[in-house]
């Protein structure tokens, strides 16, 4: 019979010691400084993307079409007329020469303007390769 009061007690114990952990848990945590600062939220004003226009010529003409456009939109509306067979770039028949440099027409796409002033003035030259 004494061994089972001595049993009984010894779970009584561990509660009450863990009661106790928990409480001085919380009360500890009241005291612990925050480790992340507070910092007021500062309104930024978003400035408008605009789109940055190459310009290209062709035959005397000049147009500004948006760098990253269709490239064979842009040459639509200088008044090339591109051959395409494939529409894939496959092919190669739609090749024109834009600043000196072979593209593609069905897939590629209008480059960055030229940060030379002088050819930025004139415009990049495009022709039919």
């Amino acid at each position: 019979v004494k061994i089972r009061q001595a049993t009984m007690t010894r779970p009584r114990r561990q509660i009450s010691v863990l009661r106790v952990l928990v409480a001085f848990a919380a009360c500890a945590s009241a005291f612990v400084p925050q480790t992340q600062p507070q910092t007021q939220h500062i309104q930024r004003r978003r400035l408008p993307v605009v789109a940055a226009k190459t310009p290209l010529a062709a035959n005397g003409k000049r147009v500004e079409v948006p760098e990253g456009s269709s490239l064979m939109a842009a040459c639509k509306k200088l008044g090339l007329n591109v051959p395409t067979n494939c529409k894939k770039g496959d092919c190669g028949t739609c090749t024109v020469s834009v600043g000196g440099k072979l593209m593609r027409a069905c897939v590629g796409k209008v480059p960055p303007a030229p940060k030379l002033k002088s050819v930025a003035e004139k415009g990049l030259p495009v022709k039919l390769a």
